[in-house]
């Protein structure tokens, strides 16, 4: 598990950085245009269905779940921490980031994104209680689906949702417990 530290570290300076060019700006760059044709097809409906596990009730319960499953297996520090990791990401988001960055579109602050935090953050909480492979499957395709509901609603840019994940990430797995290896009894 100590390895945990190198991915967090490298989301983390790609999160910082992915923001840079963008930041104090309104326009999207040219990644983030053709993210928004790919799916301008969308229908409002569809675009609104594939936002869904961004929203709040969503991230809640797949949160709990993260943490009953820590319980249920008497790990009660990881529980503590699947409960703290996200919400500290999405403060950091909310409170540093994203007066940081000054990103904007439709009036609002938008880099990284703040929805995408929140589910990133629980789906990673939810992939290291596991340590399932479908679990990492089913994150990723909620994380897609949402990436383009999120840019098909116009209420974020591509890399908005890109730095978000990665941020997200990057404090769920910095904040992690590291398990330290049980030493074998001595022999003699």
């Amino acid at each position: 598990m100590r390895t945990i530290r190198v991915p967090a570290a490298v989301c983390g300076l790609l999160a910082l950085l992915l923001g840079l060019p963008f930041a104090g700006g309104t326009a999207p760059g040219a990644l983030d245009a053709a993210a928004a044709g790919a799916v301008a097809h969308l229908g409002p409906g569809v675009a609104r269905a594939l936002v869904l596990p961004t929203e709040p009730y969503v991230v809640l319960v797949l949160g709990l779940l993260g943490v009953f499953r820590c319980l249920r297996a008497g790990r009660r520090w990881e529980a503590a921490v699947a409960l703290a990791a996200p919400v500290l990401a999405i403060l950091l988001t909310a409170w540093l980031l994203k007066p940081l960055y000054d990103r904007w579109k439709n009036d609002t602050l938008v880099y990284p994104s703040g929805h995408t935090v929140s589910l990133a953050a629980v789906l990673t909480v939810l992939v290291l209680v596991t340590r399932r492979v479908v679990v990492v499957v089913l994150a990723a395709v909620a994380l897609l689906a949402a990436a383009a509901g999120l840019v098909g609603m116009g209420y974020h840019y591509l890399t908005d949702v890109v730095g978000g994940t990665l941020f997200a990430v990057s404090v769920v797995l910095f904040s992690w417990p590291v398990r330290r290896p049980v030493p074998a009894p001595s022999a003699g």
